[in-house]
């Protein structure tokens, strides 16, 4: 799938192009664009970024969120059954990607707490 982005955010903007990284393309040739306002737009289907409620994902977001939200926007229909199919491989990668960032984040704070904890005993051992 072929992302194109286009945020008046440039904090917004930039996180995108982090996360999307393999995906991006110009506005010509993308499949899906991404905005953070709602502007109709007849040439390609558009995922809002928003705080509305009629937004396709509401910020703040995660990878992981973001990367939902958009197999969710794929299996609505929003996009046409043709590019539906050829998506399927971009939900495939992502989904794996997603579910290992979000295992390592959770092994960082675990190894955080855990050093934490044994710096605390090691102080308390000594000041005693």
């Amino acid at each position: 799938m072929k992302v194109a982005i286009q945020c008046d955010s440039p904090l917004l903007q930039r996180s995108l192009e982090l996360f999307l990284e393999g995906h991006l393309t110009s506005y010509r040739h993308c499949d899906i664009l991404i905005r953070d306002k709602n502007i109709r737009d007849d040439e390609h289907p558009t995922f809002i970024i928003g705080t509305q409620e009629g937004s396709d994902l509401i910020k703040p977001f995660s990878k992981a969120e973001l990367f939902h939200a958009l197999a969710q926007t794929i299996e609505k229909g929003k996009i046409s059954p043709i590019l539906a199919m050829e998506t399927k491989s971009f939900q495939d990668n992502t989904q794996e990607g997603v579910s290992f960032e979000i295992l390592e984040r959770h092994i960082d704070k675990l190894t955080q707490e855990y050093q934490a904890n044994i710096l605390k005993a090691i102080r308390a051992f000594y000041e005693k």
